[in-house]
């Protein structure tokens, strides 16, 4: 088996809706996204000949990924008011609503989704919310 990995990076704000405690408040994380990639079989012909899949195709994939949420306040969908979301766009900030609830778990399961709709061998994908705290979210 292959293994192939990346990372990129983002900073963003969140909260979680619900929560009983400090992250029920609106804060900030620097997050890491690692990626990884893996098959039984390199390509046998053409220009990635040996090569399980181009470190340039997936670094582009998880690297826009992650430029999508950077520098943006992320939230679930349905967990501000309108009008305050409406205050907020008003006064030009960058609002990027989810369909989950924006935890490390979710959003490693949200990577690996969408990196798997592109078409790529995702196998992992592990997000960091701080240098020691990750989720992970694989096959």
């Amino acid at each position: 088996m292959y293994t192939l990995k990346t990372q990129a990076t983002f900073d963003s704000a969140h909260f979680l809706a619900g929560y009983q405690g400090k992250c029920a408040n609106i804060h900030g994380h620097c997050w890491r996204v690692e990626a990884q990639f893996a098959g039984d079989a390199l390509q046998q012909s053409g220009q990635q000949r040996g090569m399980l899949i181009d470190f340039s195709d997936i670094k582009r994939a998880v690297r826009a990924l992650a430029d999508s949420l950077d520098h943006t306040l992320i939230y679930e969908e349905g967990s501000l008011k309108l009008s305050t979301v409406e205050a907020l766009k008003g006064e030009g900030f960058k609002l990027t609503p989810v369909a989950f609830r924006p935890t490390a778990e979710s959003f490693a399961r949200y990577f690996f989704d969408e990196l798997a709709a592109k078409g790529l061998p995702v196998s992992l994908v592990r997000v960091y919310e701080t240098q020691d705290n990750c989720a992970e979210y694989g096959v």
